[in-house]
């Protein structure tokens, strides 16, 4: 029996003092092994030119965008902010090119994080660069506890996909100083925190999957096992792109 073969870009690794500062090529284990437990098929490809975005795409059932450095200001159209962090152009550029193939294709995309962040740029969505900008901040988005539990709630919408999984509020962990300002048109958001600050949203398009959260699902799957859900409803999307 087939299984459904998930595409996830890759990040650049560089400095590590163990491969003498040569930059791997990576992507964090949790993803590995989240989409192996729902019976698909990873696949990790390296950053790439964004003419190659096609020739990827047609290999794969459903893209995973993960999690890394920020996304770049530039995509906006704004300067640097004072505390904007390391940011990846090439991995941006070729980023939104899997994008566009992924949806030219109709088929699923779960974003985590950056990826999220990404997809809400690219429709023509804005961020805070940093969440020092946010006048109604309130709650820490940055954990100070062990990634792998939850830090703060968020409140839900029950009717949507990621409310199904949790209900209509849950528990969730939290890495993250960028922040979604303004929801691009094509999304809905389904998910906020208690100073509402969006943290997960899905498309507006009922015939395209997009489910995009803010926390970091693939740190939490050995405490709670209904992380491991989000991963296995998209697997058993991608798996009708056969």
């Amino acid at each position: 029996m087939n299984k459904p073969l998930i595409g996830i870009p890759g990040n650049i690794l560089r400095g590590l003092n163990e491969t003498n500062g040569l930059p791997i090529t990576y992507t964090p284990q949790g993803f590995v092994e989240s989409i192996q437990a729902a019976k698909g098929v990873p696949f990790v490809f390296p950053i790439s030119s964004p003419e190659d975005a096609s020739y990827y795409i047609d290999q794969i059932d459903g893209l995973l965008l993960a999690g890394g450095q920020d996304v770049s200001p530039s995509l906006s159209g704004e300067e640097p902010h004072l505390k904007l962090e390391a940011t990846e152009p090439a991995r941006d550029t070729f980023e939104m090119a899997l994008i566009k193939e992924t949806l030219a294709q109709h088929k699923p995309i779960l974003a985590i994080c950056r990826g999220m962040q990404l997809l809400n740029v690219m429709y023509g969505g804005t961020l805070y660069q940093d969440l020092s900008d946010y006048k109604e901040l309130s709650v820490q988005h940055i954990q100070q506890t062990y990634f792998n539990t939850g830090s703060h709630s968020v409140t839900l919408n029950p009717e949507s996909q990621l409310g199904q999984i949790f209900g209509s509020t849950y528990l969730v962990n939290s890495y993250h100083h960028q922040a979604i300002k303004e929801l691009a048109d094509s999304f809905q958001a389904v998910a906020w925190s208690k100073d509402n600050l969006v943290e997960g949203f899905e498309s507006t398009d009922t015939e395209q999957s997009i489910v995009a959260v803010q926390w970091h699902p693939e740190l939490m799957l050995k405490e709670d096992t209904k992380m491991q859900r989000i991963f296995t409803d998209f697997v058993k999307k991608a798996s009708v792109s056969y």
